[in-house]
């Protein structure tokens, strides 16, 4: 089976790398010929994802397509699709997740709790909705690890804001924010992974670390499961999601946001899980059996992220510390050069006991570092 990835990132990479283990044939699409996945396909072509031409011959002779950012050309999957090219997920649903506003319109037509939210078109529509704030713009496209989203608390942080389309959602007072990976096959049936608790940097508003599984009441629990199915049952769509909820005080859950592909908050299924989150979408594309989301021990995913003030060729200062220590596991993503807040790895921790994943995500935070 012929298979082409669009985007050549650390996802990419280690979807790839899980694919060694099938009978397929690898396509990779990227503009930069030195991306983290260019050296582990089969087939490798330089060009612009979001192109339609590109995108078009790209994929024309392939079996499936898949992707690892949605950043990519829809109308030229649509044609795809068209001449019998299987998409994961379907450009429909890629279409409304890639717009931050189309992907708040569908939470509120389906009757999933979000936070409230309205529409902005520029500096102007944020005045006039003064008070809605405190609030978080996000640009209705292109915003990704962090990029593309402000938090307004006052009238006079409404100048930082998008002059761009955007949504406005009210800020929510958050005790947890939980991410749950659903798979989902050509028949319909579905597969969940444990939920999992995310940390993030605020600074740089992007994941620091998630501890598996998420410390939930049991009811919480089942409200959380039950929302993130509602939104992949309305997709009617084949692939695998992340759902970003948030938990309230009053343990009230909302929708945050959905990825249509693999996602950082899948990364510890590698070692912690009998089916990693890239082994369940191959199984998905190559329609094979869905595999164990069960995990093997509990776990933390840390993110090695670029340290401040560094740019340039990377150096990971404290990689041989890191390695002695008992099952932790270190994915470094190939990339040459590191900059302040780019993901450039991650080390995933097992353990039975939560004090001893916590001392080790600690340590491994001061220890490898991003460096030049």
């Amino acid at each position: 089976m012929k298979v082409g990835i669009l985007g050549g990132g650390q996802l990419g990479r280690m979807l790839l790398q899980a694919a060694a283990n099938y009978p397929v044939e690898t396509y990779l699409l990227e503009n930069d010929p030195e991306c983290p996945a260019a050296h582990l396909c089969h087939h490798f072509t330089q060009g612009d994802k979001t192109d339609f031409d590109t995108v078009y011959n790209f994929g024309k002779n392939l079996d499936a397509i898949t992707i690892e950012i949605e950043n990519v050309n829809i109308e030229a999957l649509v044609a795809l699709e068209e001449k019998g090219v299987k998409i994961f997920p379907k450009p429909v649903v890629l279409k409304t997740i890639k717009n931050k506003i189309l992907q708040k319109q569908y939470y509120k037509e389906n009757n999933i709790p979000t936070s409230d939210f309205v529409v902005t078109n520029n500096l102007e529509d944020i005045q006039k909705h003064s008070e809605f704030l405190p609030a978080v713009q996000k640009l209705a496209e292109g915003g990704y690890d962090g990029r593309g989203v402000e938090i307004i608390k006052t009238k006079e942080a409404i100048a930082n804001g998008f002059d761009a389309p955007a949504v406005l959602e009210k800020l929510i007072p958050i005790e947890k924010e939980i991410a749950v990976m659903i798979a989902v096959n050509e028949k319909g049936e579905t597969v969940l992974y444990p939920a999992v608790e995310m940390h993030f940097d605020e600074d740089l508003n992007l994941l620091d670390y998630q501890i598996c599984p998420a410390d939930l009441n049991q009811q919480t629990l089942y409200k959380i499961e039950a929302i993130a199915l509602a939104v992949v049952r309305n997709f009617k769509s084949s692939g695998i999601f992340a759902v970003e909820l948030f938990v309230d005080k009053n343990q009230n859950v909302f929708v945050n946001e959905t990825a249509p592909r693999v996602h950082n908050s899948g990364h510890h299924t590698i070692e912690a899980h009998f089916s990693s989150q890239f082994d369940m979408l191959l199984r998905i594309i190559l329609n094979y059996p869905l595999g164990n989301s069960t995990y093997i021990q509990p776990s933390i995913m840390v993110n090695i992220i670029g340290a401040d003030s560094h740019f340039g060729s990377v150096n990971y200062e404290g990689l041989n510390e890191v390695l002695k220590m008992e099952n932790c596991f270190v994915h470094l993503y190939g990339k040459k050069q590191t900059k302040p807040g780019r993901k450039m790895g991650h080390v995933t921790i097992l353990s039975n006991e939560k004090q001893d994943l916590l001392h080790k995500a600690n340590l491994i935070k001061r220890t490898l570092i991003a460096k030049t």
